[in-house]
């Protein structure tokens, strides 16, 4: 299967942060497909999450949902936010 030649131009204009969120989210959806990354270190887990506003007259907490990257790096718990879960793209494992 070939890529959209636009998605390939996407890519090559992204940004390193935008590289980096299509990376995660890349090795996320293998990794939900059974596929393993040994010498990339330990996973990336992505996660599904209501998340509250904090807002006390908010009359429509929890929000979302949004997904999240979560890792390890340099012994320290990372998360990255990813984007709402209905914007971003389906797989047979949803």
């Amino acid at each position: 299967m070939s890529i959209d030649r636009d998605v390939i131009e996407a890519v090559r204009e992204m940004e390193e942060p935008e590289l980096r969120r299509l990376f995660m989210l890349t090795r996320a959806r293998l990794e939900q497909r059974g596929h393993e990354f040994p010498e990339l270190g330990p996973g990336v887990k992505v996660r599904k999450q209501m998340v509250r506003c904090g807002k006390e007259s908010c009359s429509s907490c929890p929000h979302g949902p949004y997904v999240y990257a979560y890792w390890t790096e340099d012994g320290r718990q990372r998360t990255k936010y990813l984007g709402r879960y209905d914007d971003l793209p389906e797989t047979e494992n949803d």
